[in-house]
């Protein structure tokens, strides 16, 4: 049995007390919160200077790791949108110490690998499928009982796809919803068994849940994926203290295994967590797309792993210029000159997918401005998104006159170079990332667009309508 990941920490107790939180923000209630409509329309050019929210993937890993860790982890720029902020309150109630100092700095004090106990609360995320997935390996890889439930959205989300190789790591499922979905409750060994094993679809989440539970496990846990994801998880596990190497894999090399050394001590240290790219895109795109814009966005994160948007609207013809680069937290950042352009449709590849899967819906909508056919090809995983985004985005461009089909996993988005008809109000299924989108297409569209329900922005880009309002953005609600 692990304790304190070898540094003589005391396990906690299941039943013992805990630091109450300190200044921590409010939770929303998940399943209870009305339609909040919201309309975009076309307007003036976008000018202006913007710094989108902390990245939302390596806001959750901080929490993760600050709770895994022995002593005190200082964060600054975290996103305190709701996903990450139920990630932090997983963390609170599996042991750790979280104190909000307030504009995005956070202290946590942690409890190291071996340290937590079991909570005495659900485990509620909300809509948040990454820290409910992550969260997943973390309790399968300890020796505790933890309920997971979510929102509408996260109980349709599947689960088995990473249930299952935590089911080889000694994890026991106590319960679930039909299906690997949530509500479910998971109970962890006092070890983990280190296992080596393949990823059946390229997945950053499926990945990162079993290095978390690998951390207590007494050997290398060791992950191969055919197409490399998004790596923060590797990287961030170094920052603490692990032992990861990292190589790669496959007959073209586009694959990764990932071995991580168990039983590591890992040590409180300092994140400073860079600008989003996937909550970039939405300006990004819009300031391509409205007439006349120059808009500069600040410190993105500019890890190749993750700039697949970027790539792909520069080989459309975007005008989009890197400044500044720099290293902060571990990730060279940059600062983003866009300036409104002349679009062409292009045919983007398969592999480039994982760098850029979340941002596949407001690529169509740039794809609808320019001249052309654009092909996004290999969409599989659009579809167990928050919602099936493929479907989703599709019936968007349907509302607002935009020809498009589906081929199998492809989609296909014709434009003619200028504005769309738009008019439409579009269902955004609780999906965050459809309801910017298609609020983006608003802005440049011939008429006004509707998303039927904006309050779930706050999952990822809390500051949203109000950034793009001091940008010069028409939006209300």
């Amino acid at each position: 049995m692990v304790t304190g990941a070898g540094s003589g920490a005391p396990r906690r107790p299941a039943n013992s007390s805990r630091t109450p939180p300190s200044r921590t923000p409010t939770i929303p209630v998940s399943h209870a919160s009305e339609p909040q409509p919201v309309t975009a329309s076309p307007g003036a050019p976008l000018r202006g200077t913007l710094r989108p929210p902390g990245d939302k993937s390596i806001s959750h890993r901080a929490m993760i790791l600050g709770l895994l860790s022995i002593g005190e982890t200082r964060v600054e720029g975290l996103l305190e949108g709701d996903d990450v902020l139920r990630t932090a309150a997983a963390c609170r109630a599996l042991g750790a110490s979280m104190e909000r100092l307030g504009d995005g700095r956070w202290v946590i004090r942690g409890v190291g690998i071996g340290g937590m106990g079991d909570p005495t609360e659900t485990l509620d995320f909300g809509n948040a499928g990454t820290g409910s997935r992550l969260m997943m390996g973390v309790v399968g890889g300890q020796p505790v009982t933890a309920n997971f439930d979510g929102d509408a959205s996260l109980r349709k989300r599947p689960m088995r796809r990473i249930l299952d190789p935590l089911l080889k790591m000694g994890t026991e499922i106590v319960s679930e919803a039909e299906g690997g979905r949530v509500p479910l409750t998971l109970r962890g060994p006092s070890e983990a068994i280190p296992i080596s094993c393949e990823t059946p679809v390229a997945s950053a989440q499926i990945k990162s849940a079993v290095l978390f539970a690998g951390l207590n496990a007494p050997g290398v846990t060791t992950v191969i994926e055919a197409a490399a994801t998004r790596d923060h998880t590797e990287r961030m596990l170094r920052l603490f203290g692990a032992e990861v190497a990292v190589t790669p894999h496959g007959p073209d090399g586009h694959g990764r295994a990932i071995a991580l050394t168990g039983q590591p001590t890992l040590r409180g240290t300092g994140v400073v967590v860079p600008a989003d790219p996937s909550s970039a895109a939405f300006p990004l795109v819009a300031a391509l797309i409205v007439p006349g814009s120059e808009v500069t966005i600040q410190g993105v994160m500019m890890n190749p792993l993750r700039t697949g948007l970027i790539t792909t609207l520069i080989e459309m013809g975007g005008d989009i210029e890197r400044l500044n680069e720099r290293e902060e937290g571990g990730e060279t950042v940059a600062d983003l000159r866009v300036r409104a352009s002349r679009l062409r449709g292009v045919d983007v590849p398969p592999e480039r997918a994982p760098a850029m899967i979340d941002e596949y819906p407001v690529l169509a909508v740039a794809a609808a401005f320019a001249e052309g056919t654009t092909r996004m090809n290999g969409l599989h995983e659009l579809r167990v998104k928050e919602s099936d985004r493929l479907a989703a985005v599709a019936d968007g461009l349907a509302a607002n006159g935009i020809p498009h089909r589906i081929e199998g996993d492809d989609l296909v988005v014709t434009g003619d170079g200028t504005a769309p008809q738009g008019g439409g109000t579009v269902a955004t299924h609780l999906d965050h990332r459809i309801a910017m989108s298609f609020l983006v297409l608003g802005l440049a569209s011939r008429n006004p667009v509707t998303v039927d329900d904006g309050a779930m922005i706050a999952t990822s880009f809390p500051s949203f309508t109000q950034s793009m309002l001091a940008l010069g953005a028409a939006i209300s609600e």
